[in-house]
């Protein structure tokens, strides 16, 4: 059994504890962003050392656009978090991926316009900070999409493979008119956290995917009733056991992992001249950057 923790788990609307996780600890943390939404949950799950996060905190209290990501993100960091899951409630905009179904997303079209989307652009150092530019071309990491997708398959629940996840700001839900626009951009599914998650992560040198679990038809579906709270939770309830269990298959696919190929990712990323990045700033991102200073 290993007692190092390098699977994170995320959970979102609908799935807020992990009931199998055994020898559990609450660790709560304190970082350079602030406080997460929560405590960690460490628990050993199918032999490995995992830390789970209800992302808007038990009890479902954090709007999404209130969410603290960054200190969500970086406190997983701070356990040592190499392959992070996320689970997350989405509409669809694509009839064939319906209601029930999970999407793990391979694309992201962020639509969101008031998040802190980087540990890098941080008013608090004033412009004396660290500029870097990571790539995010291919936001989530194929190794752990695959993973991710076998473990889901394992379940028997309908799964798809690849998708356009558009994150929208929130709390409210779309118009019928910008449903229909996003449908018409060739986006596959709608959600509200996913971005500024999926960035950081890579940031943050950690493989990142999600399971994202279809709840609705989002407002665009003529023949199918408008979203609403009462839906999504309904159809979130009768998938949470699904959820859980593809969690677990996941974590035990994961047993014997490489190191995360985004181990590096900030290696090429990093543009200031290193003469003029001040040590409090390095210090602050240690756990990033500290291997290349």
């Amino acid at each position: 059994m290993s007692n190092t923790i390098r699977i994170g788990v995320i959970g979102g609307s609908g799935v807020y504890q992990i009931e199998a996780l055994t020898a559990v600890e609450e660790v709560t943390l304190e970082t350079p962003f602030g406080s997460p939404s929560d405590s960690y949950i460490v628990g050993t799950l199918e032999g490995q050392r995992v830390a789970f996060l209800p992302r808007h905190g038990r009890g479902h209290r954090v709007s999404p656009g209130r969410l603290n990501y960054r200190a969500n993100i970086y406190g997983f960091k701070m356990l040592g978090v190499e392959y992070l899951i996320g689970v997350s409630a989405c509409g669809s905009l694509n009839e064939a991926m319906a209601p029930g179904h999970i999407v793990i997303p391979d694309g992201l079209f962020d639509h969101t316009a008031q998040r802190a989307t980087s540990f890098f652009d941080d008013p608090s150092v004033g412009t004396g900070g660290l500029v870097t530019h990571v790539s995010v071309a291919d936001p989530f990491c194929s190794y752990l999409n695959e993973t991710c997708y076998a473990a889901v398959g394992q379940t028997g629940n309908p799964v798809h493979k690849g998708g356009a996840f558009i994150t929208i700001e929130g709390p409210r839900f779309s118009t019928k008119v910008e449903s229909r626009i996003y449908r018409s951009w060739g986006l596959d599914i709608i959600g509200m956290t996913t971005t500024p998650e999926a960035q950081l992560a890579r940031e943050a040198e950690m493989s990142y995917s999600v399971m994202a679990h279809v709840t609705d038809y989002d407002v665009w579906h003529e023949t199918d009733s408008p979203v609403t709270v009462e839906m999504v939770i309904r159809t979130l309830l009768h998938n949470a056991d699904v959820a859980k269990t593809a969690v677990a298959n996941a974590i035990r696919l994961l047993a014997n992992a490489p190191a995360s190929p985004h181990a590096n990712a900030m290696k090429d990323a990093l543009i200031t001249n290193r003469a003029a990045v001040p040590p409090a700033v390095v210090d602050r991102l240690q756990l990033i950057v500290g291997k290349y200073y």
